[in-house]
């Protein structure tokens, strides 16, 4: 029997960017906003616990970081460049405008503590910038998009690359970048590290 020549095409990518601060002062600036706000934002401390989140988040209480500090100023300056070039690596048509900012908040994880699979929704771009991953820091965990339509499809073999798994670990460090478009599901595994996690979160629209 002969053998015809064949290919295979990988279709449909799903684009994820890591990039850094490169600003080991902005970090350090960051950590102590961060864990400031986790000690005086009694609302936001009152959220997590009622919404059973393991720390603090200033998520559904603050939101003009920005205007409130400007550390987070100088954040979002350096976020807006990342966004650009994630944007056109991704060959968003935006009809000559540009994405803006819409939300930014601080998540402070104690140990143990995780954060269930979800996705941004009404935003473009969402991504988080790590500023304390202390060892044993859970990654974060990307979801491949296809798989509610998988069905009976079998498991991915373990000796797979990585763009034919059906979920991806990424590990950050301080001042690490993550980028993503908002409709990807992600979530937190719990960790086993022993100290808190710190990390500020983001949505372009």
């Amino acid at each position: 029997m002969v053998m015809h020549a064949m290919t295979i095409r990988n279709l449909f990518a799903t684009p994820f960017y890591e990039g850094q601060l490169d600003d080991p002062a902005l970090v350090a600036e960051l950590e102590h906003s961060c864990r400031s706000l986790a000690h005086d934002d009694r609302a936001g401390r009152h959220w997590a616990k009622a919404n059973n989140y393991a720390g603090y988040t200033s998520y559904a209480s603050l939101d003009d970081l920005p205007m409130r500090d400007p550390v987070f100023a100088d954040l979002r300056r350096k976020l807006d460049a990342h966004v650009k070039r994630f944007a056109a690596e991704a060959f968003m048509e935006l009809g000559g405008k540009k994405l803006k900012l819409d939300s930014l908040w601080v998540n402070v994880l104690k140990p143990g503590g995780g954060h269930s699979g979800h996705i941004h929704p009404h935003s473009i771009v969402s991504g988080t910038v790590y500023i304390a991953v202390p060892t044993g820091s859970g990654a974060l965990k990307l979801e491949d998009p296809r798989l509610p339509l998988m069905m009976a499809a079998p498991p991915r073999r373990a000796d797979a690359p990585e763009p034919a798994r059906s979920f991806v670990y990424a590990q950050p460090a301080p001042g690490t970048v993550f980028l993503w478009e908002s409709w990807l599901r992600h979530e937190v595994p719990a960790g086993t590290a022993k100290s808190e996690r710190i990390s500020v979160s983001f949505n372009y629209s």
